[in-house]
């Protein structure tokens, strides 16, 4: 998951603040779950994603609460950059899932088309992407994706 925009960025920073999302959260990946139950043990180490879809799922979780390391580990090397920038005006909203192809475990490649909601600086938009994931050493990564609308 990328973003675009059509005005000017602010200089953005891996250090930024993180929205305050503690264990017990409902997941920002909109499963009915705590977030330590759900996208949470993906982000730290203590479960693999079991399909593309919830790879997805952890990385716009990743996103919500600012988790380089996580994103990072997650992109394809081929297609990785050197490091993840957050803008502090944005904030992440919610993850609507439209549609999803192939990705269990039972494939190596898969795409899931999603829609991103975001404020930035107070301004609602949201994201429309469709991104394709791949096996990587036995682990589902992020490849690439199309910008849809």
């Amino acid at each position: 998951m990328s973003r675009r925009t059509s005005r000017p960025r602010r200089p953005a920073t891996t250090a930024a603040a993180s929205p305050r999302i503690t264990p017990a959260s409902p997941c920002p990946c909109g499963l009915p779950a705590p977030y330590a139950e759900c996208c949470g043990r993906l982000h730290a180490l203590a479960a693999a994603a079991p399909t593309c879809e919830a790879l997805m799922r952890s990385r716009y979780s990743a996103f919500v609460v600012r988790d380089a390391a996580y994103l990072l580990r997650t992109w394809h090397p081929e297609t990785r950059p050197p490091s993840v920038d957050f803008d502090p005006a944005m904030r992440w909203e919610r993850l609507e899932i439209l549609e999803t192809t192939e990705g269990s475990a039972f494939h190596t490649a898969g795409t899931v088309t999603f829609r991103a909601h975001y404020t930035d600086d107070g301004r609602p938009d949201s994201l429309h992407e469709k991104s394709r994931f791949v096996r990587h050493e036995g682990a589902w990564v992020y490849a690439a994706a199309v910008f849809v609308d």
